[in-house]
């Protein structure tokens, strides 16, 4: 099966500043290694067009997305400490929510996808910008799919910080379960055990530096317990790769391969339902690219 990868040029103008981790390199890095010759026929391209206002306010209220729109209008400035935005910035948010828009509908139509969005979105709360993330790409996913007809939505998020912005916009729905491993303690000190929103929030905290294989079998052991007697129409990817072992930003011990297996399992646990991955973190350049192709070919 070719998987689409879905991308927009206008992520990549996104610039929070010298010395930033999450910089343009990474939206690069991302798209050179999925277009590396041993990839080949296991793809197709597709360039997504931005997400309209409506799109997004079905997440996030009109006068935040003024107060984002204003900013870059203004030039930039920063939101919080770690989240900065340029002028090319609203712009970019769009077009990564787009990304996750297209990315849903090229999986609903052929089983799978990628979508290379950036800025990030599991921090994005729904009026509060943090954690690097403007708008929330998998939420703003999630709610197209529910709009398409894919009524249940089961997302998984392994990238290294816990998904503060997604849980919080979902943990009152039931018709969206999620589920994180995430490291702990760690940034940004939420996603305890015991938050179990509905009885949809599924959340694995784990301390650096355990076996690799303990977090393969954990994240699957809390995929199964989500599963246990409820089947998604579709399963989105909250596809973080600083959960790798080296990235600066992590303590976990995964390698590109563990993220493989993940990615077989997601799909096995849930076909015939797509699977539909949007990029969050990772901040590494070369593990970054490992990662992704690891991921993708799982996909495939």
């Amino acid at each position: 099966m070719a998987v689409p990868i879905v991308h927009h040029p206008a992520c990549a103008r996104h610039e929070p500043g010298p010395g930033h981790p999450e910089r343009p390199e990474r939206i690069a890095a991302v798209l050179a290694a999925l277009r590396a010759p041993e990839l080949g026929v296991a793809l197709t391209w597709h360039e997504a067009l931005s997400a309209t206002r409506a799109q997004v306010e079905r997440v996030h209220p009109g006068p935040y997305l003024d107060t984002l729109e204003r900013l870059a209008r203004a030039g930039g400035g920063a939101l919080d400490a770690d989240t900065v935005m340029s002028a090319a910035s609203w712009e970019a948010a769009l077009a990564a929510a787009g990304v996750a828009l297209a990315a849903v509908e090229q999986g609903l139509g052929g089983g799978a996808a990628f979508g290379a969005t950036r800025p990030p979105g599991h921090h994005a709360l729904a009026a509060h910008a943090m954690g690097f993330c403007l708008l929330n790409n998998v939420v703003v996913a999630a709610r197209h799919a529910q709009q398409l007809g894919a009524s249940r939505v089961v997302i998984v998020d392994w990238d290294v910080h816990h998904g503060n912005g997604t849980q919080a916009l979902v943990e009152h729905d039931a018709t969206i379960r999620y589920v994180s491993m995430h490291q702990d303690p760690w940034y940004p000190g939420t996603g305890a055990a015991d938050e179990r929103g509905v009885g949809n929030v599924f959340n694995v905290p784990r301390p650096p530096g355990l076996p690799r294989a303990q977090y393969v079998r954990d994240l699957l052991a809390a995929v199964d317990a989500a599963l246990a007697g409820w089947r998604p129409a579709v399963l989105l990817i909250s596809a973080g790769f600083d959960s790798l072992a080296g990235d600066p930003l992590g303590g976990f011990t995964l390698e590109p391969a563990d993220l493989a297996t993940w990615t077989t399992a997601l799909r096995e646990r849930v076909a015939p339902a797509p699977v539909v991955s949007v990029l969050e973190g990772g901040y590494r350049l070369d593990l970054l690219a490992r990662g992704v192709q690891a991921h993708v070919r799982a996909l495939a």
